[in-house]
């Protein structure tokens, strides 16, 4: 399994930035798919889920309205738009296998730093 992320970077608050992140190593189309984030000094959070067939979407409290989770299978690749970046959304972002908080317990790429400073 190979999760690799890419897209991050720096921005302004209220900017907006697109993750993306290449899977390979395992039949893409057939997981479910999340992003996660580490922010500095704090432990892992679920920040938003896709079904394997990308029909069903969820996304954490703090980032729904904001982030919009997507996929393509033909691409096997998972992405992540967000909007109206705050400071709070600074951290490492991560993909994962699975579905929800399982998600957290799985491997990971290297991840994708964004922080949003201005």
């Amino acid at each position: 399994v190979q999760l690799v992320e890419s897209g991050g970077g720096l921005v302004q608050p209220g900017g907006s930035l697109k993750l993306s992140c290449a899977a390979s190593g395992f039949t893409f189309r057939h997981y479910d798919m999340s992003w996660v984030r580490q922010a500095p000094g704090k432990g892992l959070e679920w920040v938003s889920s896709i079904s394997s067939s990308g029909g069903e979407t969820d996304y954490a409290n703090s980032v729904k309205t904001r982030f919009t989770i997507s996929r393509d299978n033909a691409k096997n690749t998972l992405y992540l738009q967000m909007n109206s970046l705050i400071p709070e959304d600074t951290a490492v972002y991560f993909c994962a296998r699975y579905w929800g908080r399982r998600a957290t317990t799985s491997g990971r790429g290297q991840g994708a730093q964004v922080t949003v400073s201005s």
